[in-house]
């Protein structure tokens, strides 16, 4: 029979007589050490990245529509700071942290959100003076197809890197065809000329837009939360926009209608939309996020057909068409490696 008891004690001889490893200087790679993929945030099934900023931009693309249905006589300043009032106190209070923000920011980051606000205030008190001088699709068109180049321009300004070659073709192609959709009726001969201070007016609003987006995406890199960000600037914003809305009129606001599209406009257009919104800016560079938003113009034209009943000419279509390809451009996974910021700085 055999000594199991004598065969463990000469195992465990044998294994004290060899000599212990020397510690490595190298350094061990662990699985740890790899960059682990973004774990998955709060809030369920809800869009990321690109489509989180599509679908701000299919909100966004219902303002028109949802102004048509304002009462007779609302001043169209009065219902664009109606809806940035009441969203951007919404998303001040239900932002966890956005109390707290400043104190938690640096000097200049502050200055940045202060910048931020003043940018989103600014945008519906230029905007809708834009429309009311250069007609609804001359306005749209200048207002978002500036916002892009805007914001390129501001982010190799701020050394954030210089816009890739493959950027700028998508954003070419979507403004192009931005452009056909919505100035397709003028194209077709029924539209109107437009004002100098209107055009003026509509690239302000372009350049607010491209700001604080911006701003929010740089505050978003620098480590602070997205909801704070935005509750934050849109809080302050908020507070700016109250004395235009009082200015402005509120009669309108009184009338069941008033009040629905003023709540259309506060939930939906504002408080969710720029929820979306700041969750895209946490993967995508604020140049990227401002062109697909162009997405806007052609949910509002494809609304306008089937709720208002409206015609768009064959030029129209084919924008659309060209404005899906610019967008599919970015949005499709393995096109997004020419993103602006996403390779070496000054790469094409």
């Amino acid at each position: 029979m055999p000594n199991h008891a004598t065969s463990l004690v000469s195992a465990r001889a044998r294994a004290s007589a060899r000599p212990a490893p020397r510690p490595s200087t190298r350094p061990r790679r662990s699985r740890s050490a790899r960059p682990a993929p973004a774990a998955p945030r709060r809030g369920g099934g809800a869009p990321t990245g690109p489509l989180a900023i599509l679908a701000a931009s299919v909100l966004w693309g219902t303002t028109g529509t949802a102004s048509t249905l304002a009462p007779a006589g609302a001043p169209p300043a009065a219902i664009g700071a109606a809806g940035l009032a009441a969203g951007g106190l919404l998303l001040f209070l239900t932002s966890r942290g956005a109390r707290s923000l400043p104190a938690a920011c640096t000097g200049a980051q502050r200055w940045l959100l202060g910048l931020g606000a003043l940018a989103v205030a600014g945008y519906p008190a230029t905007f809708y003076p834009a429309v009311a001088r250069a007609g609804v699709a001359v306005a749209t068109v200048i207002a978002l197809g500036s916002a892009p180049v805007f914001a390129g321009l501001l982010a190799w300004a701020t050394g954030q890197g210089r816009p890739s070659a493959r950027w700028a073709a998508a954003t070419v192609t979507a403004v192009l065809g931005c452009c056909l959709l919505v100035l397709g009726p003028a194209v077709a001969g029924h539209g109107g000329q437009a004002g100098g201070t209107g055009i003026v007016l509509a690239m302000l609003a372009g350049l607010c837009y491209a700001s604080y987006s911006l701003i929010g995406r740089t505050l978003i890199a620098a480590g602070h939360p997205a909801r704070p960000v935005m509750g934050a600037m849109f809080g302050a914003a908020a507070l700016l926009a109250l004395p235009l809305l009082v200015a402005s009129g509120t009669h309108w606001l009184g009338t069941a209608r008033g009040a629905a599209v003023a709540l259309h406009l506060a939930i939906f257009t504002t408080f969710i939309a720029y929820r979306l919104f700041g969750r895209g800016l946490r993967s995508t560079p604020a140049q990227a996020a401002t062109t697909l938003t162009l997405a806007e113009a052609a949910v509002a034209a494809v609304l306008g057909v089937v709720a208002l009943r409206e015609r768009l000419p064959g030029v129209s279509w084919c924008g659309l068409a060209v404005l899906a390809l610019g967008l599919a451009f970015l949005t499709v996974p393995g096109w997004r490696r020419g993103w602006p910021g996403t390779g070496r700085r000054g790469s094409p």
